[in-house]
C-alpha cells in the first residue's frame, strides 16, 4: 500500500499557517508529513523560513501522522546536535519521526562563513556525519576527528525505535553511493527516464528492497491557467539542476537566475493540472515504479483547497 503525505514547505508558508495545514491533512487522509529544513526562502517573494525542529515538536503533538524532515547536519548544525533533537522526537513519540539527510545547499548553510566545498568533500562530509549520528542512538561514546570533530559526547536520551535514516538523491550518481549506506532513498518527481535512472542506481548499487520515498512537486488549481501560474509565482526559483541549486547563495541570486523563466517551462519540473485525475494518472506512474511512499508538495499558495479535493479524489483510489 502507497502512502501519501503532505509536504510541509518553511519556505513559502508561517509556522502557525503550517501547523493547522497539518492538521487539515491529517484529517483529510494524509499518511504522514515531510518537512523542509531552511534558513532561507528560494525567493523573497515566499517570504518565510521557520525553524523546522521547533515545529516539529508541535507537530507531532497536535498530530497523530509520521514526520520526516530533509536536513543536512554537516554545516549550520552538528551532528551531535541532529542526533539529539532526533532521538528527543523518538522518546516523545516513537517510531513516528525519521530523518532523511543530504549534502546541503549554500543558500542554507553558507551563513556560518564556512568555507562551502565541492560536491565529493560535502558527500564525505554527510556519511561522517551519519555515522556520528548512529554512533551516538546507539549509546555509544563518540570521538571523531575528520571533517567534522566531535569530542567525547555520549547521548543520555536516545531513541525508543530505531530512527531511518533516509538519504537524499536527484542524481544517479549519488543515489548509487547513498544505497551504499542509507535505510532508504528520497529523491524529487523530475521526467520519467531522468527519475528511472536514479531508481536503477539505487536498485543496483544496494538499495534493492530499502523503501523509496519520492516528493512529488505538482500544482492543483480549479484550471490549469491557474495552477501554471500558481507554480510559475512560487517555484519558478526552484527549476534548475542540482549543482546550482547547491551553490547560490541567497534568495536574490536565484530570483535573478529566474527572471527569464517562462511559465510553460515549469511543466518540465511541476506537474500542473486542474484535473484531479491527471495528477492520479501521474502519481500511479510512480507506484508502478516502485514507490512506497510519495510527499505530495502543492507549489502553490492554495493549500486548503489541495488537501480537500486531493483528500476527496486522489487519496481513498491510490491507499486502495
Amino acid at each position: 500500500m502507497t502512502k501519501l503525505g503532505y509536504h510541509i514547505s518553511h519556505e513559502q508558508f508561517s509556522p502557525s499557517q503550517l501547523l493547522q495545514l497539518a492538521q487539515k491533512a491529517e484529517a483529510a487522509g494524509f499518511r504522514f508529513a515531510l518537512s523542509s529544513d531552511h534558513f532561507h526562502p528560494w525567493s523573497t517573494q515566499q517570504n518565510s523560513s521557520g525553524f523546522a525542529w521547533s515545529w516539529l515538536g508541535a507537530a507531532m503533538a497536535a498530530t497523530s501522522l509520521e514526520f520526516g524532515v530533509v536536513n543536512c547536519p554537516a554545516y549550520r548544525y552538528h551532528p551531535a546536535l541532529i542526533a539529539q533533537a532526533a532521538a528527543t522526537l523518538d522518546e516523545m513519540f516513537p517510531g513516528r519521526f525519521f530523518l532523511t539527510v543530504g549534502s546541503g545547499q549554500a543558500l542554507n548553510e553558507a551563513i556560518t562563513g564556512l568555507r562551502w566545498p565541492a560536491k565529493q568533500e560535502r558527500n564525505d562530509r554527510l556519511k561522517e556525519c551519519v555515522d556520528v549520528i548512529r554512533a551516538l542512538w546507539k549509546g555509544e561514546t563518540v570521538n571523531h576527528h575528520g571533517l567534522v570533530t566531535v569530542e567525547e559526547a555520549t547521548l543520555y536520551t536516545r531513541p525508543k525505535k530505531e530512527i531511518e535514516v533516509i538519504a537524499a538523491a536527484i542524481t544517479p550518481e549519488t543515489a548509487a553511493w547513498a544505497a551504499t549506506w542509507a535505510d532508504g532513498l528520497i529523491t524529487i518527481s523530475q521526467p520519467r527516464d531522468k527519475l528511472q535512472k536514479v531508481v536503477d542506481a539505487w536498485n543496483q548499487n544496494g538499495g534493492e528492497g530499502k523503501p523509496m520515498l519520492l516528493k512529488v512537486q505538482l500544482s492543483y488549481d480549479k484550471t490549469d491557467k491557474e495552477a501554471l501560474l500558481g507554480a510559475h509565482e512560487q517555484w519558478k526559483t526552484n527549476v534548475f539542476g542540482s549543482a546550482m541549486l547547491a551553490d547560490l547563495r541567497v534568495p536574490g541570486q536565484f530570483e535573478q537566475a529566474a527572471q527569464f523563466v517562462k511559465p510553460e517551462e515549469i511543466r518540465e519540473f511541476v506537474h500542473v493540472s486542474g484535473e484531479p485525475e491527471q495528477h492520479l494518472e501521474w502519481l500511479q506512474q510512480y507506484v508502478e515504479m516502485g514507490f512506497q511512499k510519495m510527499s505530495l508538495h502543492n507549489v502553490n499558495r492554495k493549500q486548503e483547497q489541495f488537501i480537500e479535493v486531493f483528500g476527496q479524489e486522489v487519496l481513498p483510489v491510490l491507499a486502495s
